[in-house]
């Protein structure tokens, strides 16, 4: 089975739509899907939960969202929140969502 991570790395909103749009279509055919909320990506979240955005709650009650950086939700101010929304914050690399463990379980990775 093929399996796909997308590594999201911009805070543009419609950016990341696109990215919770083919996770959800990939997700629903089959597809081994995760996401990670990376860079200035984090600050998506808090705006995401406070819109009950409908892509990223589908995504979020599927369960391919693999977690949030860390280390960039601290430096961008956002860490507490992220921390309520229940998703794991992912910190090993260095502090930040590292892509390793993913490439060596045979994932492919887009990053956006």
């Amino acid at each position: 089975m093929k399996k796909i991570l997308f590594y999201g790395m911009t805070g543009e909103k419609m950016c990341f739509q696109h990215i919770l749009l083919n996770a959800l279509d990939l997700h629903s055919s089959g597809v081994e899907v995760k996401i990670i909320f990376e860079g200035a990506s984090v600050k998506l979240v808090p705006l995401f939960e406070k819109e009950k955005n409908p892509l990223y709650k589908r995504a979020k009650e599927a369960g391919i969202i693999a977690g949030i950086c860390l280390a960039c939700s601290k430096v961008l101010d956002v860490y507490d929140q992220n921390v309520n929304t229940g998703l794991s914050m992912l910190d090993d690399m260095s502090g930040h969502a590292g892509m390793k463990d993913y490439i060596e379980e045979g994932f492919e990775v887009i990053s956006m």
